[in-house]
């Protein structure tokens, strides 16, 4: 693997592998952390000559074997059974979930900050409205301009989607 394939690996899996650690262990630096660790390992493999058949597959084991070892760090007990393997859905899943929030960070910033407020905090249009000094009808018009933006963007993947947190 040449080290423009390795980049390419790189940006198209950053994003769902952190979603997948992120999911194991509850701590976003440490999640990013984990990653960081594995790709870095990965590209150190690559430079000793040794070949990785499936890329993909080989760091979401390397991924979910770190966060094992992290929370046994940790000095948590680890029920195997809560930790998801990663296959084919738990795969999917992450990548899903990183076009959604990829969609959602192109979002205008006040679109995505009241999007936000109301389907990740969970605030009624009338909580959002008052804590940044709007109407309630600006809030709705933003909820609709953010799920029309999303929709659009999330669509080219042919799949139906739903946002996990609504």
């Amino acid at each position: 693997m040449k080290s423009l394939e390795f980049d390419r690996y790189f940006r198209k899996m950053y994003l769902p592998l952190g979603i997948y650690a992120l999911r194991i262990v509850n701590d976003a630096q440490s999640a990013e952390d984990i990653v960081e660790d594995a790709f870095v390992k990965a590209w150190q493999l690559i430079e000793e000559g040794k070949e990785i058949k499936d890329f993909k597959s080989y760091m979401y084991r390397m991924v979910r074997n770190a966060c094992i070892t992290f929370i046994r760090n940790r000095k948590e007990t680890v029920d195997l059974e809560f930790v998801p393997e990663a296959d084919e859905e738990a795969v999917d899943t992450s990548e899903r979930d990183a076009l959604i929030w990829s969609a959602i960070d192109k979002l205008p910033e006040k679109c995505r900050e009241i999007f936000l407020l109301s389907k990740r905090d969970g605030l009624t249009n009338e909580e959002i409205a008052e804590r940044m000094g709007i109407s309630i009808k600006t809030v709705k018009n933003q909820m609709t301009k953010a799920f029309t933006r999303l929709r659009e963007a999330l669509s080219s993947s042919h799949k139906p989607f739903f946002l996990p947190f609504l």
